[in-house]
């Protein structure tokens, strides 16, 4: 065989329109990229009303609708050329741009994989033009009928590239996918009235609301959880962030539903979902996941979203201010929830509704505030709620009974005319933290050294920074070439290797060692529902009881005390 008949022939400057249906496969890989980008421009047009319309999963058809600014004739005749846009007019632009779309290639890109036909009206005038792959000169503009607006459609998605279009998914798939941007757009931009439409069928209807919470609600969750979802409001020097999320009663078991947005713009930022589960942990059952959005308003002198082909990735100045924004904000969040008396979920061993009804529909696991107990136990359990810890003196490990367990969650202890309702966890915790901040952290070296690499040259500046103080809190990496390897970990390490990598990186920012030691603390800390025999719980409260410090390292409560006063006094008994 040859070596022209291998591929090792002469280089060859591909024609002009094969180098551009090919790049329009990297920008346009599937419908949900079309309705991604038609709908960018409808938003960036100052639309109000938008609809999004597919067909066989938006294969056949795919549309976007909007009543904007609309086009003029000659904005018309160029708006589906490479690289046309009215974005920016110099690099320089991209640092103050705020638009979705700024380079020019959606239309493009549509016009070299399938038919594109455009109708629009700037209010005076109105144009249509279609355009599809292979034709030779200019479409005609020709005049249309039009109020307000544009009409953007793509038919026949590759239909004439079948190399491509056999990799696409069913219609079912593609339409589902449709749909999730369909969802991130109207998620990031609650003002604008938004229409979903499949094979003729209205399949989403969302009238403008007044804030990222209640939109939130509209799209992921149903009535009766609406009253568990919160919006938090918080800043730094160049960005504010509004975050929504959920109260103890209102989790999941995956991370489906947790999302970052920088100017309005979906982005891959794992470390900023790892603030939202690090400034909430401990708030939720164990093993569960928060559900959330981060909504960042940045200067665009600040981030730079020109990294990645579909602005899915954005670069920040510095990264680690936002990242202890959201953690810091979301964890005084947690402990004002704590003190205001909302019972936690967790703490009390709610079941979900999802077990008593297999049959819902709801994603989520909402629980009602308080539990079935039987009458008598009803109104203990109020009285003891109706004590709020006060803040005294640490007591000492002197003459401790212990009582037994409740719920699976709580030690009682009795302890100088005292009876102690403790959160085994969060006890555990405390202890553990303060441990480790003492330096008692047991390393395991690995057997086999886990390999990674960075995406990006910000990560290895931060892993050659903190090296030293990585390894004083149990984790040794060493640099071989362009990988990093992790040589040893803290002993009992339970997360995957990927878990792992992902954990590390999410420390870049402020206070490493205190955001290290909380999450190996929670992590190695008895359960709940973990059995702790007699002695064991004693061992535990009385370092316990030595400790100055009544919170878990989240902020949440160990202990509810009650004198024996008090309680004589709730059951109106006289000494």
């Amino acid at each position: 065989m040859s070596k022209e008949e291998k591929g090792h022939g002469r280089i060859l400057v591909l024609p002009p329109e094969e180098a551009r249906r090919i790049a329009a496969g990297e920008v346009i890989d599937r419908p949900s990229a079309l309705a991604r980008e038609f709908l960018d421009n409808a938003i960036d047009a100052g639309g109000s009303n938008i609809e999004l319309i597919i067909e066989e999963g938006g294969i056949s058809r795919l549309e976007v609708v909007d009543d904007g600014g609309g086009m003029g004739k000659e904005d018309l005749e160029l708006c589906y050329k490479a690289h046309a846009t009215s974005k920016i007019r110099s690099l320089e632009d991209l640092n103050t741009t705020r638009s979705l779309g700024f380079r020019g290639e959606a239309l493009a890109a549509a016009a070299a994989v399938s038919r594109l036909e455009i109708l629009t009206s700037n209010g005076t005038e109105a144009w249509k033009l279609s355009v599809g792959p292979g034709e030779k000169g200019p479409p005609q503009v020709e005049a249309g009928q039009r109020i307000r607006g544009t009409s953007v459609r793509s038919l026949g998605l590759y239909d004439t590239i079948p190399a491509r279009k056999r990799f696409l998914k069913r219609p079912g798939s593609e339409a589902l996918a449709c749909r999730q941007i369909f969802n991130e757009k109207a998620l990031a931009f609650p003002q604008i009235s938004f229409r979903f439409i499949q094979d003729g069928s209205l399949k989403c209807f969302l009238p403008p609301v007044s804030s990222y919470r209640e939109r939130f609600r509209q799209i992921y969750l149903e009535e009766k959880e609406a009253a568990f979802l919160h919006e938090i409001s918080a800043g730094g020097q160049g960005f504010t962030v509004s975050i929504v999320t959920g109260g103890p009663e209102l989790f999941r078991n995956d991370r489906r539903l947790q999302f970052v947005f920088a100017n309005n713009r979906r982005i891959q930022n794992f470390a900023l979902l790892q603030a939202l589960e690090y400034g909430l942990q401990g708030f939720f059952p164990s093993a569960t996941q928060p559900l959330g959005a981060i909504f960042i308003t940045i200067d665009p002198a600040l981030a730079d979203f020109n990294i990645h082909p579909a602005k899915k990735e954005a670069r920040f100045t510095d990264p680690g201010a936002i990242h202890h924004t959201v953690s810091s904000s979301l964890r005084a969040f947690a402990r004002n929830f704590s003190h205001s008396g909302i019972t936690h979920t967790d703490e009390l061993g709610l079941r979900d509704e999802k077990s008593k009804n297999p049959h819902s529909s709801s994603d989520f696991f909402a629980v009602s505030a308080v539990p079935p107990y039987p009458p008598c136990e009803e109104l203990a359990v109020q009285a003891l709620a109706s004590f709020v810890i006060e803040e005294s003196p640490p007591y000492i490990a002197t003459e401790i009974r212990y009582v037994g367990r409740l719920f699976g969650l709580f030690f009682i202890v009795e302890k100088d005319d005292r009876l102690f309702i403790i959160d085994q966890h969060a006890a555990h915790e405390r202890v553990l933290y303060e441990r480790f901040l003492k330096g008692q952290i047991p390393v395991q070296e690995l057997l086999v050294a886990i390999p990674f690499s960075t995406e990006s040259r910000e990560d290895d500046d931060f892993l050659e920074g903190r090296l030293e103080e990585m390894a004083k809190l149990g984790i040794v990496l060493k640099k071989n070439g362009p990988e990093w390897l992790i040589e040893a970990l803290p002993a009992g390490w339970k997360l995957s290797d990927r878990e792992t990598v992902e954990e590390i990186l999410a420390l870049k920012g402020e206070n490493l060692t205190e955001r290290w030691l909380t999450a190996l603390s929670c992590r190695k800390a008895v359960k709940d529902g973990d059995f702790l025999d007699e002695r064991s719980a004693l061992a535990l409260v009385n370092e316990l009881f030595t400790l100055s410090e009544r919170r878990c390292p989240h902020g949440r409560p160990i202990w509810m005390e009650i004198s024996r006063q008090d309680l004589l006094k709730t059951v109106k008994r006289t000494v």
